[in-house]
């Protein structure tokens, strides 16, 4: 079974993701692979030739012309994404004899992978608390706002979702929340 995990920038996702799988459930997560990228030569030789990115910080110059409008999070995702579904794929193909595998993808509806999972969990939470728990992990309010409105709006993504778990409350609670999902599945 192949459950998809989604949600908004710092809704809560990964929190939900290494509740799933303490149980020893296989977990991959795309954000891991996309922070992989940038120590990956064969990308990273991509992403210079095709953005113009001079610099050994590859990361934080892209997200400096990412603010810059300089270059768009299509161009980045155009790049970024194929490699992604490559890992996704070859993930799959290595750990489907598992029961359960989770998937962590925070573009999962935008990229229109919903027929790929047998299940799939919206994790949602208030616009200002996402805010919050964005900065207090270091990262900057503009760059903030960019990634979050290149999303879908909840309102969305729901109807392409079975599971939705609200986050705005204790890490118990939300605990309790996922294990009343997995309960149902």
């Amino acid at each position: 079974m192949k459950i998809g995990i989604t949600g908004s920038l710092s809704s809560g996702k990964t929190s939900v993701a290494k509740i799933l799988s303490k149980n020893k459930n296989i977990l991959f997560s795309a954000d891991k692979i996309v922070g992989n990228l940038y120590s990956d030569n064969k990308f990273k030789k991509k992403i210079k030739k095709k953005l113009n990115v001079k610099k050994s910080n590859i990361k934080d110059e892209i997200k400096l012309k990412l603010l810059k409008k300089e270059i768009s999070l299509k161009e980045l995702g155009s790049i970024i994404h194929p490699f992604v579904r490559k890992k996704m794929r070859e993930f799959h193909r290595k750990n489907k004899k598992n029961k359960i595998i989770f998937f962590e993808i925070p573009l999962l509806i935008e990229s229109k992978l919903m027929k790929f999972f047998d299940f799939i969990i919206l994790v949602v939470a208030p616009k200002k608390k996402r805010l919050e728990r964005y900065l207090k992990s270091g990262g900057k309010k503009e760059m903030f706002h960019l990634l979050d409105k290149n999303q879908l709006p909840a309102q969305k993504k729901v109807k392409h979702c079975d599971f939705l778990i609200v986050n705005n409350k204790s890490k118990n609670i939300l605990k309790k929340k996922v294990h009343d999902i997995i309960d149902h599945v």
